[in-house]
């Protein structure tokens, strides 16, 4: 099956609620059913949100989530350096559920984190979404338009 791909504009609302693009929610929204007494239930399931270094913010599924969390499992606590990246990357994780809207509650701490005050640019990267404001992607985006090439190079 095919992963996140593309980019989208949304806004985040005066809650700190960003809607989910649609193409994007389709992977994992709710899946209602009509229950014996006619009633509907739904199943959401929580995504891992994550302040990237970069100063994004990413978010994942759970089952891609579970593959993460299985190799920083296997990071030795009595490693300093291991020990360093669980703590750096626990202290920057939260989980967020879907709303029936689609939409995610934000933090202020994850907002203030990635810049953003309104708009968002959400970017599809196949197993994970990365979250940006506009105006520091499209600063990443120029200041690194000349290493395309050479990276591409490099990896493909």
């Amino acid at each position: 099956m095919a992963g996140f791909i593309g980019k989208e504009r949304h806004a985040v609302d005066g809650k700190g609620r960003l809607m989910i693009p649609a193409r994007f929610r389709r992977k994992f929204e709710a899946v209602a059913s009509a229950g014996a007494g006619g009633e509907v239930s739904a199943f959401v399931e929580g995504l891992y949100i994550l302040k990237a270094p970069d100063r994004s913010i990413e978010l994942y599924e759970p089952f891609i989530w579970a593959g993460m969390r299985s190799s920083i499992s296997g990071l030795s606590d009595f490693n300093p350096e291991e020990r360093l990246l669980k703590t750096l990357m626990y202290e920057s994780l939260e989980t967020v559920e879907l709303d029936r809207q689609g939409r995610i509650a934000l933090s202020r701490e994850f907002l203030e984190h990635a810049g953003i005050t309104k708009d968002v640019v959400i970017i599809g990267a196949d197993t994970k979404m990365i979250i940006w404001d506009p105006e520091r992607l499209v600063a990443l985006l120029q200041e690194s338009a000349g290493r395309f090439a050479s990276l591409a190079g490099r990896y493909f």
